[in-house]
């Protein structure tokens, strides 16, 4: 199967890549049919070179029956030469982990609000309580090291 794909090139922490025409069982950046482009992340989107295409060349393999990958189709889709892809469904990444929560329990308004004064009441009670243990525990822990200290001039 012929896919449009990115070829990896440039330095360390300077990609470049070419955009090839391979079969889908060749290694990413090696062997390719036709290289039909280039793409420079680094660059700005305003710079005309940062995505240099052959359109006539990728419509031709297009018709072909060669597949682009989702990053070239988003990069053919810019310049107008194949379909712009949906946007994919992900509004949880954007949210901060400790924010996900309260959106999720914002969604469904009428019961959690019910059900959450009391789940919280309840987690607070064992709270406290583990806190006025954990010292207990720590200072039982720090008595034996003064022991173990007074045993070590001894030798």
């Amino acid at each position: 199967m012929l896919k449009i794909r990115l070829s990896l090139g440039g330095a360390k922490k300077r990609p470049v890549y070419k955009i090839v025409i391979a079969d889908s069982r060749f290694p990413r950046d090696g062997r390719f049919i036709e290289k039909v482009g280039f793409f420079n992340p680094l660059l700005p989107k305003a710079k005309k070179e940062r995505v240099n295409l052959e359109v006539e060349r990728i419509k031709h393999w297009v018709s072909k029956g060669a597949k682009p990958t989702l990053r070239v189709s988003r990069i053919l889709g810019e310049a107008g030469v194949y379909p712009m892809p949906a946007k994919g469904n992900n509004p949880l990444k954007a949210i901060p982990k400790k924010d996900r929560k309260k959106d999720k329990s914002g969604s469904d308004k009428s019961e959690p609000k019910k059900e959450e004064p009391k789940v919280e009441a309840k987690k607070e009670e064992p709270k406290v309580e583990a806190k006025k243990e954990e010292p207990k525990v720590e200072a039982k822990k720090e008595e034996p090291k003064v022991e173990a200290k007074k045993e070590e001039p001894k030798k």
